[in-house]
């Protein structure tokens, strides 16, 4: 007789031939085995309030210290596990449609809201979107926006640049997921590549105008970070001169050893280009 038996005079005949233990073993190789965490997982909605028409929304954001850091590209954008952090740097005001990267969300003169009012809050459609994250084409679609929005408002160079900059990560980040997913064809390869080659060229442009005019800290860096960042800028469009010459003012400079690694590294980029190319 089973340790069960006699349950069927209770009403529970079905769970006569039970194993006593068979549950208890799945929940033990299921703790054995977390799930891995979603993009969802490592975000959250936080409420702002619009410096242009003062209605407060929610935007989602990247959860500080919740995602691991492994690596920096050449051009100093971030990879996280789980998560591309670029996809949450911009605040969109669903009412009147402004946007700007974060850092430069609040940042907002009488004179800049007015611009925003005339001439993107009547104007802008924005397209539904129902994802617990944001999407890459929903994410490039408010970096549009907060280019647009910066032109409007006059913003300074390094603003438009950085802009230019993350949206060229984005993009490169859309690439390598759609890469990763097998769902990249060769059109779209060709123009991702491009678009993104685009706004790395923007970016170069604009950090070098800014340089020219505007003061440190920049976009958050100061002036030996901003010079290896345009150096590297200056790599990726093809700019090789321009990219020693910034390099051998870094190395020349009181940059700190972790930037002067960093211009060392490139420097060795820039040499091995150039014999390749033939120069």
């Amino acid at each position: 007789m089973g340790i069960f038996s006699g349950l069927k005079n209770m009403g529970l005949g079905d769970m006569e031939g039970s194993d006593l233990f068979a549950e208890e073993e799945k929940v033990e190789q299921a703790a054995a085995e977390p799930a891995q965490p979603e993009e969802k997982d490592f975000i959250y909605d936080k409420t702002y309030t619009c410096p242009v028409c003062d209605s407060s929304f929610t935007s989602r954001v990247m959860k500080t210290g919740k995602a691991k850091l492994v690596s920096m590209d050449l051009d100093l954008r971030p990879r996280y596990v789980g998560i591309d952090a670029t996809k949450y740097d911009v605040e969109l005001c669903p009412h009147c449609k402004f946007a700007a990267l974060t850092r430069y969300f609040t940042a907002m003169t009488p004179a800049q809201a007015n611009l925003i009012k005339e001439q993107i809050s009547n104007k802008v459609k924005l397209q539904p979107h129902t994802e617990d994250y944001y999407t890459y084409e929903e994410a490039m679609e408010r970096y549009k926006l907060a280019l647009v929005c910066a032109m409007v408002k006059k913003a300074k160079n390094s603003e438009k640049a950085y802009i230019c900059l993350k949206s060229a990560w984005l993009l490169r980040g859309y690439r390598e997921d759609l890469e990763s997913k097998r769902q990249l064809l060769p059109q779209q390869r060709e123009e991702l590549t491009q678009q993104e080659m685009e706004y790395l060229q923007n970016a170069f442009k604009g950090f070098v105008e800014a340089q020219k005019s505007e003061r440190y800290p920049m976009c958050g860096m100061d002036e030996y970070t901003m010079d290896y960042l345009t150096a590297a800028l200056a790599y990726e469009v093809g700019e090789l001169d321009t990219a020693s010459q910034y390099v051998s003012r870094l190395l020349a400079s009181a940059a700190n050893n972790r930037v002067k690694d960093k211009a060392r590294d490139l420097k060795e980029q820039i040499v091995a280009k150039k014999k390749e190319s033939g120069n």
